[in-house]
């Protein structure tokens, strides 16, 4: 499974609308996707699934006619498709290279263990292979529930995931951490598992996706999301995370490096109800980051944080506040494509 600073041909979005959770919220979340959907077509191409096909179209016209004014190498496809939600990291396909070539694993979503309705999401990526949006690479479908935001690769056969979020048993209940691995290896060639048995962010609603917390900048070199307030409630369970880290080693043995981001200051519903606000959600892509900014003090120490780890890539803070009122963030509302698969 390529590292996601691997070359990409495009990026996949769902985009909201007002059969989802956004229905109350569609003025607020539809700038934020654009501001993304601008950001990726600086630098590649875009791939788009909306509800209706009058918006489709309207979003591609729109779309590439702003690409092509800014004189940018990125156009939009975007094709209408139904929808539960729009967490393309989580019900998107998973990408592979073998010796024949790329290829795509359809992957079963199940919303984080029927915690709401996936049935279309689930459906999704065979109606973007009919509608020509991977060209010729091959859409295989594995009979195991898997989300893109549940695991991170580093390009080199090695796996981090969170044992809270695999092995909860609403999930694939018949598979235990081992099987677990051997199917890993089997589908996305992981030659070894990284599991941090520690992590939490509150109002996450995918038990503990290691894209909220820790993340590979390079094959030797890992961040993660620290607290440093023992009064808060995170403290306990990052602080063990952070003590799993120091533990683990490269495959030649030597260990990680490690860089804490930012801890933002609380970022509250309008019930005040604390929402997972993170800055692990960030996406790599050709030429650039794209870091998630949530109106806090904390933003700016991100985006310098981020601008180390990714020294040789345009850091481009997007506004996510919106999105996290529905619990998620910039990374999980992107899926990567890589490159070969998306050629407008």
């Amino acid at each position: 499974m390529p590292a996601e600073w691997a070359p990409q041909s495009a990026v996949m979005l769902t985009w909201p609308h007002p059969g989802t959770d956004w229905f109350s919220q569609m003025d607020q979340v539809e700038p934020v996707f654009l501001a993304i959907a601008r950001a990726v077509l600086r630098f590649e191409h875009l791939v788009v699934s909306c509800e209706h096909v009058f918006r489709a179209q309207k979003l591609e016209q729109e779309l590439n006619q702003w690409a092509r004014e800014q004189n940018l190498p990125g156009r939009a496809h975007c094709v209408a498709a139904p929808s539960n939600d729009t967490w393309a990291r989580d019900h998107g396909p998973l990408a592979v290279t073998t010796e024949d070539g790329t290829r795509l694993l359809d992957f079963r979503f199940n919303a984080w263990g029927g915690k709401f309705p996936w049935e279309k999401d689930n459906a999704l990526n065979q109606h973007l292979a009919t509608g020509g949006c991977f060209g010729d690479t091959p859409l295989e479908t594995v009979d195991f529930v898997l989300e893109g935001g549940s695991i991170e690769s580093d390009g080199k056969g090695t796996i981090m995931v969170t044992s809270e979020c695999l092995l909860t048993p609403t999930r694939n209940p018949d598979y235990d951490r081992a099987a677990i691995e051997a199917l890993l290896g089997e589908t996305i060639g992981a030659r070894r598992v990284l599991w941090l048995n520690h992590g939490y962010l509150a109002g996450d609603d995918t038990d503990s996706h290691i894209d909220t917390l820790a993340r590979f900048c390079s094959p030797d070199h890992i961040c993660y999301v620290r607290c440093g307030d023992p009064n808060d409630e995170h403290y306990p369970a990052l602080k063990a995370m952070e003590e799993e880290l120091r533990q683990f080693h490269q495959a030649d043995g030597s260990p990680y490096r490690l860089t804490p981001l930012p801890w933002p200051d609380p970022v509250l519903d309008e019930d005040g109800e604390r929402l997972p606000a993170t800055y692990a959600n960030f996406l790599v892509i050709n030429g650039a980051v794209l870091v998630p900014t949530y109106d806090v003090p904390q933003d700016d120490d991100a985006l310098t944080t981020l601008r180390a780890l990714f020294p040789d890539r345009e850091i481009i803070p997007v506004a996510c506040r919106p999105l996290v009122e529905q619990h998620g963030s910039l990374h999980c509302v992107t899926m990567q494509l890589p490159q070969g698969v998306v050629d407008l």
